[in-house]
C-alpha cells in the first residue's frame, strides 16, 4: 500500500510490532478462531492454516465455464479461461487468494472506511478520501477506459466477492490479518477500482507548491528560483500582492498524508528503455522496465498471465485492478516510468459567511442562512457546496464529517484567521481517471496504432509508456490528461477567477517517438520533452543521472542482450559522485590531507555504490553532509530569525549542488561563498561531519564501515513483526539506475518489480517481484523472490503453454457452481 507506511499502520492498529507479543496475537486469533480442545496454535501455524487452496478443483458462482490456473514455481498465476467474463471473474478470485487482506485495505483507503478498522485517528483521512470520489457522468467515466471496461470490472469484481463469500462462509479460512482485527469483509461494488484516492499519491504537484510557497514567503521568490530552479528553466511567477505567508503542507489538511515522504515528486525513480532489433544480438527490440515505488509487504504489484479468446497478456499491475499495466501481449511490449505532468493545482479561495443580497441571488433558504458560506470568483459571491458523510469508527460513535467544495474542487484545509480555505484542483474529477485501469485498453493493443489509441486513454497517472512490437518496431509516448494553464502552477494562486485551466492537451499533441534514428529510447522520469516542444507538461523532472547512466551503458555495444539490460537495471554507478568526489579530493589535497586513509578510500573508488566498503558510505555520509551545509548557508536569509533551517526544506537539488561546488562563483543565494575558501570549508568540514556520523552508527572501528550495514531495506507486515522479511544490505542510492532512495538510510522506494521483455522469444524474457507473490504469511510464495531481487537476479517470465506446463508446481481447477 503505498499511501500508509507500514509503521503508521501497526502504530495506529495499536498491536503492532514488538508492543505485542506473539502469544499475545494467538490469544487474540483464539478468541476470534472456533473453540478447539487442543493447545493454540502459535501465529505462525494460524497463518499457515489460512492459507489458500492453489490445487483441485473449486466451484465459483458465476462461471460460464472451467478455467484452469497454473501457478508455476515462482508463485505467477497463469490462469486459461474459455471467455473473456471468466477469464476476468478467474482474475479477480486468484488474486484475492494471495492478495486479500492488501486489497480490502485498499479498498477501505480509496472508499474512506480506514476508520471502521484503525480507529479515531483515520477519521480525517477517510474524510479526504469522500470528498476525492469522482460525482461525474458514469458513462463518460466507463467508456473512458475501454468500450467493455464495465463488464470487466464487474466480472473481476464477482471474483473477489466469490472469494469473499468463501471466507465469510468459513472464517477459519480468512487471511490471518482479518482474524486479527476482526473484520468480516463486505461485498465489493464495481466503484471500487475506480477509487482516486490512490492515483491521488501519483500526481504530487499540490504538495510541491505548497512546500514552495513557504519557501517563498521566508526566502523570497529569487532565492528559491535559484535553489530550486524549475525544469526546464522558468521565471518562478508569484502572484503580485499575493500574501504566501503561512501556506505549507498544513494547507492540505489530511491530503499531505496521503501523499507520503518525499514532498517534491519523482523522487523515488523509475526506468525503462527500448532497445531496437539493429543494435540487438538476437535483431529482435529488448524492451526493460523497473517502476519504483514504495517498498511494501506484499508487494505493491502482482504478476498475472491472462489467457482467453482476444487476450494472452503477462505482465504485473495493482492487485485490486484487473488486467496488467507493464508486460507483453503476443504482438507488442510495455513499460512505464511516471511523467509527473503537473496535474494538480491548489486554490486559495477568500471565503466569508454569504451576505444576504448573495443568498438571496443563490436561493439560499433562510434554515441555512446561518450556515451558508460563499468564496470570491469573477467579482461575485458563490456559494460552496456542502455535503455530509458518516464515517462509521472502531469503538466510537460515528462520526458526521462536512465535505464543502468550490467550482476548483474539495475545500481541504482552511486558515479562519485570513479568511481563506484551500481548495485542491485534481484531475481525478475528470471522467477516465481511476489510476491505470486504461491498462484494459492498452493490454490488447497488437500494434502501433493501436498503441496510441490505447494511450489515448490513458489518464492518470501521467506515464512515459515504452513500446516495442514483434514486427520489429519501438516507441514512446507521454501519456495523461495534461491541464493546459497560462501560469506555471509551481506555485498556489487565487481562487478569483484569473487562474482557470483552460481545458487539456489533446492526446495528439502529446510528445512520443517512432522508430527513432538512436535505436533507442529511455526514459526515468527526466525532462523528456524533445527539442522545440511546444507544450509545458511540468517544470519539476527527476535529475538527469539515472537516464545519463542508462544511455552510457547502452551506447557502448550494437548487440546487446536481455542479460545486458539486466546487470544495467542493478548498476550502481553514481554520476553524481563521479561528479563530486574530485571537488573533495582536490580540497583535501590543497590543505595537505591528501594522505588521510578516508580521503585515500574515495581516491581509489571506482563510484560504484556497491552494499560493501567504506567509500560508498563515506560518499553518501559526505553528500547529505554537505548539501546541509551549502543549501543551508543559502537558506539562512539575510535578517536573523527571517531565514529557514535546512531541516524545512524539501530536498536540495543535485545539479545546483554540483553548481555551488564547482562554480562557486555563481554566488547563488544570500551568502556566496568565495571561489576557493568558502567552498574547501564547506567541503572538507563535511567530510568531518560525516565521519562523526558514521562513527556514532557504526562506531571507531573502518573495518565495520560499510554502506550497506547502514543502507538496507527491511519488508515489515503491516500488523505483526512476526511475519516480518529479514533486511537486506542494498546497494545503490536514490540517483543511481538502481534507485534506491529513502528517508535517511532505509531504502524505501524502489524496484519492487522488474521486467525485461525479449521480443525474439517471449520465454527468454525475465521479471522478479520482492518479496513475492503471495502476500499470505506462510505461503510459500511470501517471501521467496527477496533472495532473488537482493542479488539482482530474476525469474523466467514464461509464456508459451509448453513452458508454463513444464513448469506449473499448482493446478487449480475453477468450475460453474452447480
Amino acid at each position: 500500500m503505498r499511501n500508509m507506511d507500514v509503521t503508521g499502520w501497526r502504530s495506529r492498529l495499536g498491536r503492532a510490532g514488538k508492543a505485542v507479543s506473539g502469544g499475545a496475537l494467538a490469544l487474540l486469533l483464539a478468541a476470534l478462531a472456533p473453540a478447539t480442545p487442543t493447545p493454540t496454535p502459535s501465529l505462525a501455524e494460524q497463518a499457515k492454516g489460512r492459507l489458500a487452496r492453489l490445487d483441485g478443483t473449486i466451484a465459483l458462482p458465476g462461471l460460464t465455464a472451467e478455467v484452469e490456473v497454473r501457478r508455476d514455481r515462482f508463485g505467477v498465476p497463469h490462469i486459461y479461461a474459455r471467455n473473456q467474463h471468466d477469464l476476468f471473474l478467474a482474475q479477480g478470485y486468484v488474486v484475492a487468494q494471495d492478495r486479500f487482506f492488501q486489497m480490502e485495505m485498499a479498498r477501505r483507503a480509496g472508499e474512506g472506511r480506514l476508520a471502521e478498522v484503525l480507529g479515531l485517528a483515520a477519521v480525517e483521512r477517510d474524510r479526504f478520501a469522500r470528498l476525492l470520489a469522482y460525482r461525474g457522468d458514469p458513462a463518460a467515466e466507463w467508456a473512458s477506459y475501454a468500450p467493455d471496461a464495465r463488464e470487466i470490472v464487474r466480472a473481476f469484481v464477482a471474483g473477489v466477492n466469490a472469494y469473499i463469500a468463501e471466507i465469510r462462509q468459513h472464517p477459519e479460512r480468512a487471511p490471518v490479518e482479518l482474524a486479527l482485527l476482526g473484520v468480516a469483509p463486505e461485498p465489493w461494488s464495481e466503484e471500487v477500482p475506480i477509487a482516486r484516492m490512490p492515483a491521488l499519491a501519483m500526481t504530487g504537484n499540490a504538495l510541491s507548491e505548497v512546500h514552495r510557497a513557504h519557501l517563498v514567503s521566508v526566502l523570497g521568490a529569487a532565492t528559491v528560483e535559484k535553489l530550486w530552479p524549475g525544469d526546464p528553466p522558468r521565471p518562478l511567477d508569484p502572484v503580485p500582492g499575493f500574501d504566501y505567508t503561512g501556506i505549507d503542507a498544513k494547507s492540505l489538511g489530511a491530503a499531505q498524508d496521503a501523499y507520503g515522504p518525499p514532498p517534491f515528486p519523482h523522487l523515488t525513480g523509475s526506468n525503462d528503455w527500448v532497445i531496437a532489433g539493429k543494435r540487438t544480438a538476437t535483431g529482435k527490440p529488448i524492451l526493460a522496465n523497473d517502476p519504483h515505488r514504495a517498498l511494501t509487504l506484499p508487494s505493491l504489484r502482482y504478476v498475472s498471465h491472462l489467457v482467453a479468446p482476444g487476450w494472452d497478456v503477462i505482465g504485473a499491475g495493482e492487485p485490486h485492478l484487473p488486467g496488467v499495466a507493464a508486460g507483453h501481449n503476443a504482438r507488442i511490449a510495455f513499460g512505464f516510468t511516471v511523467v509527473g505532468m503537473d496535474q494538480q493545482d491548489v486554490y486559495v479561495e477568500s471565503v466569508a459567511p454569504c451576505t444576504a443580497a448573495a443568498r438571496a441571488r443563490l436561493g439560499l433558504a433562510e434554515g441555512l442562512a446561518v450556515q451558508a458560506r460563499c468564496y470570491r470568483m469573477d467579482g461575485a459571491e458563490r456559494a460552496i457546496e456542502v455535503r455530509s458523510a458518516t464515517i462509521a469508527v472502531k469503538g466510537e460513535a460515528p462520526r458526521t464529517v462536512r465535505l464543502e467544495f468550490t467550482v476548483h474542487g474539495p475545500i481541504v484545509a482552511e486558515e479562519p484567521a485570513r479568511g481563506r480555505a484551500f481548495a485542491l484542483r485534481f484531475v481525478g474529477s475528470e471522467p477516465g481517471t481511476a489510476g491505470y485501469l486504461a491498462q484494459l485498453a492498452l493490454d490488447r493493443a497488437t500494434d502501433w496504432p493501436g498503441f496510441l489509441a490505447a494511450m489515448a486513454r490513458w489518464k492518470l497517472p501521467s506515464e512515459n509508456v515504452v513500446y516495442a512490437d514483434v514486427d520489429g518496431n519501438i516507441g514512446w509516448m507521454a501519456a495523461g490528461l495534461m491541464p493546459v494553464r497560462r501560469w506555471s502552477g509551481l506555485l498556489p494562486v487565487p481562487g478569483d477567477g484569473r487562474f482557470e485551466w483552460q481545458g487539456f492537451l489533446p492526446p495528439a499533441e502529446l510528445p512520443r517517438a517512432f522508430n527513432p534514428p538512436a535505436g533507442l529510447i529511455v526514459t526515468a522520469n527526466d525532462n523528456i520533452l524533445p527539442q522545440g516542444y511546444p507544450h509545458a507538461l511540468s517544470y519539476e523532472f527527476a535529475p538527469p543521472f539515472r537516464s545519463r547512466r542508462i544511455r552510457e551503458v547502452l551506447s557502448r555495444g550494437d548487440r546487446l542482450t536481455v542479460a545486458d539490460s539486466a546487470a544495467l537495471q542493478g548498476d550502481d554507478l553514481s554520476l553524481l559522485a563521479r561528479r563530486l568526489v574530485p571537488v573533495l579530493l582536490a580540497a583535501a589535497r590543497a590543505k595537505g590531507e591528501g594522505e588521510d586513509p578516508d580521503v585515500q578510500a574515495l581516491a581509489g573508488w571506482d563510484f560504484h555504490m556497491r552494499p560493501e566498503g567504506a567509500a560508498p558510505l563515506l560518499f553518501e555520509t559526505w553528500l547529505a553532509a554537505v548539501a546541509k551545509r551549502v543549501y543551508g548557508e543559502r537558506m539562512a536569509g539575510t535578517t536573523p530569525g527571517h531565514g529557514i533551517t535546512y531541516s524545512e526544506a524539501p530536498h536540495y537539488d543535485p545539479e545546483v549542488l554540483i553548481r555551488l561546488l564547482t562554480v562557486p562563483e555563481a554566488g547563488l543565494g544570500a551568502s556566496p561563498m568565495s571561489p576557493e575558501k568558502g567552498r574547501d570549508a564547506a567541503v572538507l568540514g563535511a567530510l568531518d561531519d560525516a565521519r562523526a556520523e558514521v562513527r556514532s552508527r557504526l562506531g571507531p572501528d573502518h573495518a565495520r564501515w560499510s554502506w550497506g550495514a547502514l543502507h538496507q531495506a527491511r519488508f515489515r507486515h503491516p500488523l505483526a513483526a512476526a511475519f516480518d522479511l529479514p533486511p537486506v544490505a542494498r546497494g545503490g542510492d536514490g540517483n543511481t539506475v538502481n534507485a534506491t532512495g529513502g528517508a535517511g538510510y532505509e531504502q524505501q522506494f524502489g524496484a519492487s518489480y522488474r521486467e525485461v521483455l525479449d521480443l525474439s522469444d517471449w520465454d527468454r524474457s525475465l521479471a522478479v517481484n520482492v518479496p513475492g507473490q503471495s502476500g499470505q504469511p506462510g505461503s510459500p510464495y511470501y517471501g521467496d523472490l527477496l533472495p532473488l531481487w537482493a542479488a539482482g537476479r530474476y525469474f523466467p517470465l514464461l509464456y508459451s503453454r509448453s513452458r508454463v506446463e513444464q513448469e506449473t508446481a499448482h493446478l487449480l481447477r475453477l468450475t460453474p457452481a452447480p
